[in-house]
């Protein structure tokens, strides 16, 4: 949680309040609602720049090849980076065949200084 002081004008304050601006709800949807309308504002503002490019816009079917073109390039990346989870890992390692005694003292109790 993040607390924020704000300075206002005494009429401004006073008017929000009894409007019930203040709380904590009211202000966090009032700043989502602006953030809301900055990143419409922003996509506009790149629809214009597009369009005064002369950029054509593209077609439906254009744009489900490039979701689809997205999403198997996606798939592909993640189901690269599984091979198997850690017995495959551990079976492509360097040391299998290597005939190495794993096995360890099992004695109950150490001593240990403080």
């Amino acid at each position: 949680m993040t607390t924020i002081e704000i300075s206002l004008r005494d009429e401004i304050a006073a008017r929000a309040r009894s409007a019930g601006l203040l709380s904590d709800a009211a202000i966090e949807q009032l700043l989502e609602d602006a953030m809301r309308r900055r990143a419409g504002d922003a996509l506009l503002a790149v629809a214009r720049d597009l369009h005064s490019a002369g950029i054509e816009p593209m077609s439906m079917e254009e744009i489900n090849a490039e979701v689809k073109a997205y999403r198997a390039e996606r798939r592909a990346r993640l189901a690269g980076g599984k091979r198997g989870g850690i017995v495959a890992a551990l079976r492509r390692s360097p040391l299998v065949g290597a005939d190495l005694d794993m096995s360890r003292s099992r004695e109950i109790g150490r001593i240990v200084d403080i």
